[in-house]
């Protein structure tokens, strides 16, 4: 076999360019396991060297049944790449496996994949092939036995992939069709209005805290008595933490009422929310 036809032979092994394939075959002497090798070795060193640049782009995607559902993010940095074929498989694959271990990333780096080769390699030969960082950002699963779960994609990239992915649970017996439209326009719900929490005690301490300062901070210049400031305060972290809290959030369908209002309205006596996540890229 000739040179050429060896450094085709590694581009179609390997997808990288004919520059780099060409080096490899002359450095290895031939022997296309170790070109290959080669290649691989550059890749890692060429992958880290971009993993100092900003990835705000990418996809998220579900994975799962209504029983457990997974949605993982993975970054890249521009939104062309996110539309790449390669990118879409390897995250198409991804995402199943996620699922399976239970959004565990220690886990998921070390799980093989389709090829024989772990989620860690992959993506490293990955980021060597396509050219641009690519990271796994954030990872939920959601497995109730008792609940039920829903679902909502935002701007579709490809099947379970798009840009933002919605995952909420709910507990009841009740498997009306009433349950099912509530659960998928809850998720649109939560896409919309983006909650911090399923409740204002849920929220978390430090977001409430850093609300707190950029509070005092616009009351300090005001000129108004401490007392008057006080109370003007505590209205205003009173509001935050309404608007942030699933339950007393305006329904968007309807926002004259709150969300805890179509839930009683519902009349379902078991109904309630289990959790919910709301995954954004680049958020």
């Amino acid at each position: 076999m000739s040179d050429i036809e060896k450094v085709k032979q590694l581009r179609e092994a390997t997808g990288a360019g004919f520059k780099d394939c060409n080096l490899a075959i002359k450095e290895s002497n031939g022997d296309l396991d170790k070109a290959v090798e080669i290649l691989r070795i550059k890749g890692i060193s060429k992958a880290s060297k971009k993993m100092s640049r900003e990835a705000k782009e990418g996809v998220v995607a579900i994975s799962g049944d209504n029983k457990k559902t997974s949605i993982i993010e993975v970054n890249c940095e521009t939104d062309f790449v996110a539309k790449n074929e390669n990118f879409i498989s390897f995250v198409k694959e991804l995402s199943d496996l996620n699922n399976e271990k239970n959004s565990n990333i220690e886990e998921l780096n070390n799980t093989l994949m389709q090829n024989g080769k772990s989620v860690n390699d992959n993506l490293v030969a990955l980021i060597a092939k396509i050219g641009e960082k690519i990271t796994i950002g954030k990872t939920k699963t959601i497995s109730n036995n008792s609940s039920t779960n829903f679902q909502y994609l935002h701007t579709v990239v490809k099947d379970n992939l798009g840009k933002l992915a919605v995952v909420v649970s709910l507990e009841t017996k009740d498997i009306s069709d009433t349950v099912k439209n509530f659960g998928k326009q809850l998720s649109m719900h939560i896409a919309a209005s983006n909650p911090l929490a399923l409740e204002a005690n849920l929220i978390d301490k430090e977001i409430l805290d850093k609300e707190q300062e950029l509070v005092n901070e616009e009351l300090k210049n005001s000129g108004k008595p401490d007392e008057i400031a006080k109370k003007i305060s505590l209205g205003k972290m009173n509001k935050f933490k309404e608007e942030n809290a699933l339950m007393t959030q305006a329904w968007v369908m309807e926002p004259k009422k709150k969300v805890k209002d179509i839930i009683k309205e519902l009349s379902i006596h078991d109904l309630k929310i289990r959790e919910f996540s709301r995954i954004k890229i680049g958020e």
